[in-house]
């Protein structure tokens, strides 16, 4: 066996979470791949896989070998490819992004970028969490907010901002809040997903005032529906609540107290090495998202001003 294969090998071991798993997927035997397996750790001259009666998990020196063999491996794919006359990215490409976002505008993009390149696959996976882009095989994320600092690559695509919003019948029926603090006396639909401390909101100067929720969701669009039959005050980023803005079915308050607009990034691992089909849907997707977030930001202008940077 030669070394491409022990590492073509390895990561079916990694991706398929078992040694019979990864020799199906190989169209091998269990036999042939664990020979395989104790190949590659003599050659490495370390354990890179331990074993219980459930799972096979990759010790830290097997995650690093596998980060290493897809870097590698993704090189000589594209290097195989640039050779061919038909040199488009193939493959399959694992996208992930935050739920209202990538419905609303990362789904469009990734369904131009299969119309573009018919000879890619396209996983989209939405979530509100922040997805490990190594542990769960991520080529490319959508991260809103301010990035920590780490390995990963990121293109900046704009900014977003988060807000409080209520209907005008709830408005006129309590009367907008002149500061954060007045929140208190008002009713509150609260997404439980929105990050940080659970019922508390941020503002301006890291400000934080805890609110008690008349109705707490775990889905930002169903918050904002409640806001709009006048539910309450509801806070959430702009690119939530577009529509809503522009219809007039939700008015911004406390405009003045908002915080600063956060990034949002484009990331993926593995810098130069990527895959061409990573590469190629980073400059498909970051015009488009570009341009979605500028309309955005001039949505937000109409409907009571951007909040200072």
């Amino acid at each position: 066996m030669d070394r491409i294969d022990e590492l073509e090998t390895w990561l079916a071991i990694v991706d398929g979470g078992s040694l019979a798993e990864a020799a199906r997927k190989l169209g091998r035997s269990p036999p042939a791949v664990t020979r395989a397996l104790a190949a590659l750790e003599e050659r490495v001259g370390t354990r890179l896989l331990d074993r219980t009666t459930r799972r096979a998990i990759p010790t830290d020196a097997g995650l690093r070998l596998a980060e290493q063999a897809r870097r590698l491996l993704g090189e000589l794919d594209d290097a195989l490819h640039e050779a061919a006359e038909d040199a488009a990215p193939t493959g399959l490409l694992r996208v992930s992004a935050p739920r209202v976002f990538g419905a609303r505008h990362v789904a469009p993009v990734a369904f131009g970028f299969l119309d573009a390149f018919p000879r890619v696959r396209v996983d989209l996976s939405l979530d509100d969490r922040v997805v490990d882009l190594l542990d769960e095989r991520i080529d490319v994320g959508v991260r809103v907010g301010e990035l920590p600092p780490s390995t990963i690559v990121a293109r900046r695509v704009g900014y977003v901002s988060r807000v409080v919003l209520a209907s005008p019948s709830y408005l006129a029926r309590r009367g907008e809040p002149a500061s954060p603090e007045e929140l208190v006396d008002h009713e509150v639909v609260h997404f439980a997903s929105m990050g940080g401390e659970p019922t508390r909101w941020r503002f301006r100067d890291d400000t934080r005032v805890s609110v008690v929720p008349r109705l707490v969701v775990d889905h930002a669009e169903l918050a904002v529906e409640a806001a709009r039959e006048g539910r309450g005050l509801v806070t959430a980023f702009c690119y939530q609540v577009e529509d809503e803005l522009e219809a007039g079915h939700l008015r911004r308050v406390l405009v003045s107290h908002e915080p600063p607009p956060v990034p949002v990034h484009l990331v993926r691992v593995g810098g130069r090495f990527a895959p061409r089909r990573v590469r190629a849907f980073v400059d498909f997707a970051a015009p488009a998202l570009e341009t979605v977030l500028a309309r955005v930001g001039a949505v937000v202008a109409r409907t009571g001003g951007i909040p200072r940077a």
